[in-house]
């Protein structure tokens, strides 16, 4: 069984190469500059990361300024879940989506990092660095094949992926319709042991995305993925990020 990245666009169907195919068969002349490039990947990631960043501290600064920055960062995650739903579908507006997904997420990210600055000083600098070492390590071990994206790999991460998930969605059920308070609430050593395990699989499914990048170049892939796949590697971005967030917040409510 083939397993994937379960990033909504890395896993997206338009990463095989039978998709190709059919797009060779409908062109009279494909150049190599209108295929999928790693450089291209880079470059197009980078551009999101800088839309987002700006984005992210406009809120930062209008919060600081007086604002609630609630409202933004809600409208900002609705409306960046919308272009992730509507890109999976259709990965050939990526190149429209994309830098809006950057824009919208960049309200949320800013949004909640303002809240828990506030609450917590100096967090939001710890966990991007957090995340920038992470990543880095992560590409690294990849980059000289360390480690290796094998199936039983993929398969590992995948179930672990669809078991928070699902856990996440059954807690927030509960919690709305009831009084329950999830374990992963407080900030007792379970609930800092599950953010771990949380930051560990976010970690390990960029793996993913880096492999299944790399086979979208390989496959020679239309031009507009690399967009697409630098979307999706935002997406384990900002996961990994909110989640290195919650967990340096539960160790310093402990204090």
């Amino acid at each position: 069984m083939n397993f994937s990245s379960k990033n909504p666009f890395l896993n997206n169907k338009s990463f095989s190469p039978t998709s190709r195919t059919e797009q060779v068969h409908e062109a009279t002349v494909i150049g190599y500059d209108q295929d999928m490039t790693l450089s291209g990947t880079i470059n197009k990631t980078i551009l999101l990361f800088l839309l987002l960043t700006a984005s992210a501290m406009v809120i930062w600064w209008l919060t600081f300024n007086g604002m609630n920055p609630i409202v933004p960062a809600i409208g900002g995650a609705v409306i960046g879940l919308i272009l992730v739903v509507i890109s999976a579908f259709k990965p050939q507006y990526s190149g429209y989506l994309a830098p809006g997904y950057a824009l919208f997420e960049g309200l949320f990210i800013g949004g909640i990092s303002a809240i828990f600055e506030v609450r917590y000083p100096g967090i939001v600098i710890q966990a991007v660095g957090a995340t920038f070492v992470t990543f880095a390590v992560c590409l690294g071990l990849y980059k000289y094949q360390i480690v290796k994206v094998t199936e039983q790999f993929k398969s590992v991460v995948v179930a672990a992926t669809l078991a928070i998930a699902t856990y996440y969605l059954i807690s927030w059920l509960f919690s709305m319709f009831s009084g329950y308070q999830p374990v992963h609430y407080g900030n007792s050593m379970w609930s800092i042991g599950i953010s771990v395990f949380v930051i560990v699989i976010a970690a390990l499914n960029l793996f993913l995305d880096f492999d299944r990048i790399e086979q979208g170049v390989q496959q020679r892939m239309p031009k507009y993925m690399e967009w697409f796949g630098a979307m999706g590697l935002m997406i384990t971005l900002v996961w990994l990020y909110v989640e290195f967030l919650r967990l340096l917040s539960k160790l310093s409510s402990k204090d």
